[in-house]
């Protein structure tokens, strides 16, 4: 097939099965950019200038659910933290209420099929980062109770009960009241999601877990070396456990030449003042500047199908899947430059002869069916174990 073909095709078997992306920071962007002001910001139309998503991009890049990360930056703590991932799941809330007609909201495997079959986009939340529940059982149900699907164990930062994977470890992985956020998601049927968690945290987490476990936005740590991706023994507990490694576009977290680039990026906006994830208008402008002074190393669709084609050797093809990250990063790749680019990479696959049957189980069917067998966990789960008030103080001390 020609490269048009290979595009051609890819678009069409995502028509039959859109991509479930793990991870979009849409919200995030929305408050530092417009402070939640949507209309500012209205996403029925192109966004280009200021967004990595829209409506429009997102229907041309033939993505049928999404799920938008509720994440709220670590140096937030405490009361801070769980009012600030309110404000976040309620900027999602009122996106759903002014876009009825292309975005849904999803809360179960069964809601992401109906929205599937008409036309919308079906439209679920992540909480990334531990720190968004406060060290409390409660707020983690309360958050679940909000429509919360998944839950990072950690961000960029060790909390007090998981290690990060790009902090110093204190914990070696997980405490005990760590092992009881773990065990308490699985009851109310809550994804435990690894990413950022470093490497003894994801083996600690997976030996707990009786629900399958995602990675929302991680790649392959033998194809680039950075700590933020998943080891190879790590994916291969992924079959027994039933989860799925969502691979992400991150420049840094994919091409190895992009690792140390990156570095003098984010010390680049330090200096200027600025946090190193900041992609406001004044954090872009310092970021383009670097860039032009210093070309970046390119990723493109190629390099992530390297990671896609190493997970799917490692882990199988029932255990992969997509989280591209936008609106979290401020750099993309070539070809993956916004959501309307992921027919670029099915393409790319194409061409590397992935069946249609693994594409699809890539794009929609893993996604799919991880979420619905945590849900029947949870089923088999509620009758015979009533909720955990177990404290970090109890547990940790």
């Amino acid at each position: 097939m020609e490269d048009a073909a290979h595009l051609a095709r890819a678009l069409e078997l995502l028509a039959a099965d859109p991509v479930v992306d793990g991870h979009n920071d849409l919200p995030w962007a929305l408050r530092e950019q417009v402070r939640y002001d949507i209309g500012r910001r209205d996403i029925a139309t192109d966004q280009s200038a200021h967004l990595h998503t829209d409506i429009p991009r997102l229907r041309a890049g033939g993505v049928g659910a999404q799920f938008w990360s509720v994440y709220v930056r670590s140096d937030l703590t405490g009361d801070e933290a769980v009012s600030a991932t309110l404000e976040q799941i309620d900027c999602v809330g009122q996106l759903l209420a002014r876009y009825p007609d292309e975005l849904a909201r999803a809360l179960t495997a069964d809601d992401m099929e109906s929205a599937r079959a008409q036309g919308r986009i079906a439209s679920l939340m992540g909480a990334e980062g531990g720190h968004s529940i406060n060290n409390s059982l409660g707020t983690l149900r309360a958050l679940y109770a909000l429509g919360v699907r998944y839950m990072t164990l950690t961000h960029n930062d060790n909390i007090a009960w998981a290690d990060s994977a790009t902090d110093e470890p204190r914990v070696g992985g997980l405490s005990p009241f760590g092992h009881e956020v773990v065990r308490e998601m699985n009851r109310i049927g809550m994804l435990v999601d690894l990413s950022h968690v470093a490497a003894t945290t994801m083996r600690a987490a997976l030996a707990t877990s009786v629900a399958p476990v995602i990675f929302s936005h991680s790649s392959a740590r033998a194809v680039c070396d950075h700590p933020r991706n998943i080891p190879d023994d790590v994916l291969a507990l992924l079959p027994a456990n039933g989860g799925i490694a969502m691979a992400t576009f991150v420049p840094k977290f994919v091409l190895p030449e992009a690792v140390e680039w990156t570095r003098r990026a984010d010390e680049n906006m330090r200096a200027h003042g600025l946090h190193h994830l900041d992609t406001t208008e004044a954090g872009m402008k310092v970021q383009r500047a670097f860039e032009d002074a210093n070309p970046r190393p390119m990723a493109t669709p190629a390099t992530v199908a390297d990671h896609l084609d190493h997970m799917r050797e490692v882990a199988g093809i029932d255990h992969i899947g997509i989280g591209g990250d936008y609106d979290g990063t401020a750099f993309t790749p070539a070809g993956l430059e916004d959501v309307a680019g992921y027919p670029n990479l099915i393409a790319e696959l194409l061409r590397r002869s992935w069946s249609e049957s693994d594409i699809s189980k890539l794009t929609w069917h893993n996604a799919v069916r991880t979420l619905r067998d945590a849900e029947s966990v949870a089923k088999d789960l509620q009758p015979r174990t009533p909720p955990s008030n177990a404290t970090i103080t109890q547990l940790d001390t």
